[in-house]
């Protein structure tokens, strides 16, 4: 999983209350038994105009829409989402953090997450980061004013510094930010006793030499 640490990137708005993980990646997209190449079908019934979009489309074919935020110019390359309560809602799928993170984002802002959704994030290397909603609709103010906004998000002091150097504080539990500061996903953090399994399956195998046997019938 890729370290976050200090991440400065360009502010893409999505001024919508209660964005639904079906609107994030839809259903059809989810048949893929590989975690990769979600990027390009992120908000696909928003992105393009010929709905419904199928597996397989190429991009380059694709009829995009021009009122939709991320096909905006001003927005090309943006890898923060500022985002409105409720971000994420409906069903777990993982998917969602994924295709999200393909598309190239490092992190979203909004007053408030869904839950499953909020902990996939931080499995995939995605940072969630929840600010009162006064201080959201402000930064939605300021992108809207001024082109080009960008953040600087600096997790290891858990501040969001503003163009003007202003920052803002936000909460993150103390074991999420060590594993995102480290790019430590679950497979990460158990093979950092890899030294410690190998030697209890040693030991194992020399006091116990007929789980092998049983094991390889």
């Amino acid at each position: 999983m890729q370290k976050f640490t200090v991440h400065k990137g360009l502010v893409a708005p999505m001024d919508r209350e209660n964005v639904d993980t079906d609107a994030i990646i839809p259903k059809q997209f989810l048949k893929s038994i590989k975690r990769t190449g979600f990027g390009p079908n992120l908000f696909d019934e928003w992105r393009y105009l010929d709905q419904p979009g199928k597996p397989g489309m190429p991009e380059s074919k694709r009829k995009p829409n021009p009122d939709f935020v991320l096909n905006q110019p001003r927005y090309k390359g943006a890898s923060i989402l500022l985002a409105r309560q409720n971000f994420g809602c409906g069903s777990s799928r993982e998917h969602a953090p994924w295709a999200l993170q393909q598309y190239g984002f490092r992190s979203i802002i909004a007053p408030s997450f869904a839950d499953i959704f909020f902990n996939n994030c931080f499995k995939n290397g995605l940072l969630p980061i929840r600010l009162p909603e006064a201080v959201v609709a402000r930064l939605f103010d300021e992108v809207a004013a001024f082109p080009g906004y960008e953040l600087t998000i600096d997790l290891e002091r858990q501040v969001v510094v503003e163009p003007q150097g202003g920052e803002i504080p936000f909460e993150v539990e103390s074991f999420r930010r060590y594993c995102l500061l480290g790019g430590l996903d679950d497979i990460g953090l158990t093979l950092r006793h890899k030294d410690k399994i190998k030697a209890f399956e040693a030991e194992r195998l020399a006091t116990k030499p007929w789980l092998a046997r049983v094991m390889a019938s």
